[in-house]
């Protein structure tokens, strides 16, 4: 008989809290998203062996396109969490006004202050930490009498230099870094270790002392940004880890900067796209995210005829094929929103205790999206974040009160939204008078 040991059944218990707390907050819970997704087997399996052959040292990408509704943050949270349980470091951007595309620099930034392993958030010092050690244990391996400690950081320092040669050649500073991180370390220095990290990460703070100390010349910069994206894809593949995994949210937005801005950030995004198709970025592996007027629209990708070309879809039929670049994500639909509360149930019981099927049943579930399909003018593609707030709302009436019946309390009032609906929502919510 097969056993749930005590610490696993915590750990289940805990993520399914975490689960519960983030869809009460209306946000993408953080992990255990394969306990509630839904309708996503075919695509799901497409990526994963693109990251199995991103794991075998190639380079590859996916455009994940979809209206408002359609669970594009959703889906490419997912395919990271398939990619950390692969062994990737991952990180997720968002496309704003403080990281436009436009500037690879900001791009950069992001992708070091979002780096996420199974490990650890954050991680971009244990990553290199597991980079330098990794390299101290094969030096060590080789059976070779290093003496006193300082012979070993000598050789360690050479053997940085040496791993990083191919990004040396253009940029110095990153392999300077690095060297200037293993010395402070040792010497116990550990402000200098961490200006050394935030000075790798692009950090604005770091000054002129450091530099100075290290010896590194300038700073990373728009021109210098993809080579450092580069070598840090080499220090996470070293580190031990089947390489990077970046999923770059809401594209679209691009679509509303000046002209010369949204070129400059076609041009990074072809730049990006020609280095993996060219095998200069192994073990990488880039999501993108957009609504269909950027694939499609005069001010979206369209409007560059070589990059539009490189990732458009062949659309001869209904069956949509998602091994083309683009995957072309359904709108939610009654059947999935349903499914997904059952599944929500489930996750509910371990966080607290076994829902009340009575009181919860497949009839009422129908019914509450009946009523909040109604009042946003009959879309239910707009209303999954609203619909499991109020879910998770009655589950929680259900379990702290024994006489609470949904089927006869439960009305959707929408006044308590108000200030959180997004604009999507506001555009076709029925307002009552």
């Amino acid at each position: 008989m097969n056993t749930v040991a005590p610490e696993q059944k915590e750990q289940r218990r805990h993520q399914s809290l975490n689960i519960i707390n983030a869809l009460r907050r209306g946000t993408v819970p953080a992990d255990g998203l394969e306990r509630i997704v839904v309708g996503l087997d075919v695509e799901e399996s497409i990526i994963s062996r693109q990251l199995d052959y991103v794991a075998d040292g190639g380079g590859d990408l996916k455009f994940v396109r979809g209206d408002f509704g359609s669970g594009k943050t959703f889906f490419v949270a997912r395919a990271l969490e398939i990619a950390g349980s692969k062994g990737f470091a991952t990180a997720h951007v968002f496309i704003s006004p403080s990281a436009p595309l436009s500037k690879p620099k900001a791009l950069y930034q992001q992708i070091c202050a979002n780096l996420k392993t199974i490990e650890a958030e954050h991680a971009l010092k244990t990553i290199v930490d597991n980079w330098i050690f990794a390299i101290e244990e094969r030096l060590i391996s080789t059976g070779r009498d290093f003496g006193e400690n300082a012979v070993l950081e000598a050789t360690t320092e050479k053997e940085i230099e040496s791993a990083l040669a191919g990004i040396s050649e253009t940029n110095t500073g990153l392999a300077a870094a690095l060297r200037a991180y293993y010395r402070a370390n040792n010497a116990g220095d550990f402000p200098i270790a961490q200006a050394a990290i935030g000075w790798i990460a692009a950090e604005s703070t770091i000054g002129r002392d450091f530099k100075q100390k290290a010896g590194i010349k300038g700073e990373v910069d728009d021109s210098s940004a993809f080579s450092f994206l580069l070598g840090l894809v080499e220090i996470i593949h070293g580190a031990g880890y089947q390489g990077l995994a970046i999923a770059i949210d809401e594209l679209e937005t691009t679509q509303g900067l000046q002209r010369n801005q949204r070129e400059r950030s076609y041009q990074t995004l072809t730049r990006i796209i020609d280095a993996l198709d060219g095998g200069r970025m192994p073990h990488c592996y880039f999501l993108f995210t957009g609504t269909p007027s950027f694939f499609d629209s005069s001010r979206g990708i369209r409007s560059v005829t070589p990059l539009y070309d490189r990732i458009k879809v062949n659309e001869t039929d209904n069956y949509k094929n998602p091994r083309q670049p683009q995957i072309q994500l359904s709108r939610f639909d009654n059947s999935k929103l349903e499914m997904v509360a059952l599944k929500v149930i489930d996750v509910y019981s371990l966080a607290y205790r076994e829902v009340d099927r009575e009181r919860v049943s497949y009839r009422f579930i129908r019914a509450m999206i009946k009523k909040l399909t109604n009042r946003f003018g009959g879309r239910v593609d707009i209303i999954p974040r609203i619909f499991l707030k109020e879910f998770i709302d009655v589950l929680d009436k259900c379990e702290i009160y024994e006489e609470y019946n949904p089927a006869d309390a439960y009305e959707f009032d929408a006044e308590h939204l108000k200030g959180e609906l997004k604009a999507e929502e506001e555009a076709v919510i029925v307002v009552e008078f």
